[in-house]
């Protein structure tokens, strides 16, 4: 399958490859094993959350996992976390919403690609009017993927949070309409909140220390079976999921 350029003016042919695209399972648990021996996150769950977050995997539904957003080593120790909890089983079958600029670099494509990325034009990059067309078509490739199977995790604050990674930022509706979307083809998503900590940073548009990278604290919240039926309701109820997420993160580390 031809692996078309990543531009914005190409968006459909983008959406097109990323819609059939599948990972190389192997290669993919080989680099989160990689990740994780590198990066060693702590791991805690609400009470209950593990065993029910076990089941929801075992039983094959999709699940949306919305993540705070705290810094450009995220991408890595979420990968390590993956490995680290129930969700090792579906590596090579999660997909990761990522800004288009990561798929510039070939060789950075290419380990992008591997870990399940699904570019995103965003609007603060091209502006709002240039990318609805292409948000529309994310979106739908999105929920086709839930509905063949795929999980997906979602950063919905949309960029890094530099202002006070104790708050949640504004979460857009895109996430929102992505489980609507996947609900209409049948197939309609848990969403599971997990949040990561750095520790306290007195500064949060510095990056974290490799010592604070290496010893990241993560928290998953109980998976939301039911979700509401409107995108914007979907969108808060994420928003709210995962601002609790990040309380019990910030608290137990």
């Amino acid at each position: 399958m031809h692996s078309p350029e990543v531009l914005l003016e190409n968006s459909d042919a983008v959406y097109d490859y990323y819609q059939r695209h599948q990972q190389n399972r192997w290669q993919a648990l080989a680099s989160y094993a990689v990740l994780a021996r590198r990066f060693r996150p702590r791991v805690a769950f609400a009470e209950g959350a593990e065993q029910r977050l076990k089941a929801l995997v075992r039983g094959g539904r999709p699940v949306i996992f919305a993540i705070n957003h705290l810094s450009t080593s995220d991408p890595y120790t979420v990968a390590a976390t993956a490995w680290r909890s129930p969700l090792r089983r579906r590596i090579g079958r999660m997909r990761v919403l990522a800004k288009d600029e990561l798929f510039v670099d070939p060789e950075q494509r290419r380990k992008v690609d591997m870990m399940g990325g699904i570019p995103v034009f965003r609007g603060k990059d091209h502006g709002i009017r240039a990318v609805n067309a292409a948000g529309q078509r994310m979106m739908d490739v999105c929920a086709q993927r839930l509905a063949a199977g795929d999980h997906l995790a979602i950063f919905p604050e949309g960029t890094c949070n530099d202002v006070d990674p104790a708050t949640v930022q504004s979460v857009g509706s895109g996430i929102g309409h992505i489980a609507f979307r996947a609900a209409k083809l049948d197939a309609p998503p848990a969403l599971v909140a997990l949040a990561m900590s750095y520790g306290p940073r007195p500064d949060p548009k510095v990056e974290p220390t490799a010592a604070e990278v290496v010893s990241a604290r993560f928290y998953f919240r109980d998976p939301v079976l039911e979700l509401p039926q409107r995108p914007a309701d979907i969108a808060r109820t994420v928003k709210d999921e995962l601002q609790l997420a990040v309380d019990a993160a910030v608290a137990s580390y």
